[in-house]
């Protein structure tokens, strides 16, 4: 069935995120708890978790967060599609979704980290064909031979304004 709804995170779609997390293997799903306790409880400032609904039930999670001590910039920190729906355009479209809102709220540019690892090239080619443009690579970032790649997308138009 295809996707119905993107819409905020709820507490109630905890364990259908931490399977998506778990199916896709991306990092260990019982994270989730502490990353997402700030939110729920009210406590993250500015802070945003999306989910995409197929079937009643949460198939891709998306989180992103402003970045301190800057006019603007946010950092998409977590999207995951459960590997059932890749490949049918659920990350595209929840990536969409989460910049038409951050631009709605005035953000300038959206960053998105990656491994350089060859098993990410995939991820890599994505974000490429969605708009980004790798921006940075640090070197060993998350282990010796492990490079952190930045990727960057301007939120405004031609003319210098917000998309929304």
């Amino acid at each position: 069935m295809p996707i119905t709804d993107i819409r905020p995170l709820g507490a109630g779609d905890l364990p259908a995120v931490k399977a998506v997390i778990a199916a896709t293997g991306l990092f260990p799903a019982d994270l989730l708890d502490a990353m997402a306790a700030p939110f729920l409880g009210g406590t993250a400032a500015g802070d945003l978790w999306f989910v995409a609904v197929a079937d009643g039930t949460p198939c891709a999670v998306a989180y992103c967060a402003p970045e301190r001590m800057t006019d603007g910039t946010w950092n998409l920190l977590l999207i995951a599609v459960h590997p059932d729906r890749q490949g049918r355009g659920v990350g595209a479209w929840l990536t969409a979704h989460v910049e038409r809102s951050l631009a709605g709220r005035g953000a300038r540019i959206l960053l998105v980290e990656t491994s350089g690892l060859p098993e990410f090239a995939r991820t890599r080619a994505v974000y490429q064909r969605l708009g980004y443009a790798e921006e940075a690579r640090i070197r060993d970032f998350y282990a010796a031979g492990e490079d952190k790649v930045v990727f960057r997308r301007d939120l405004r138009d031609g003319t210098g304004m917000v998309r929304a």
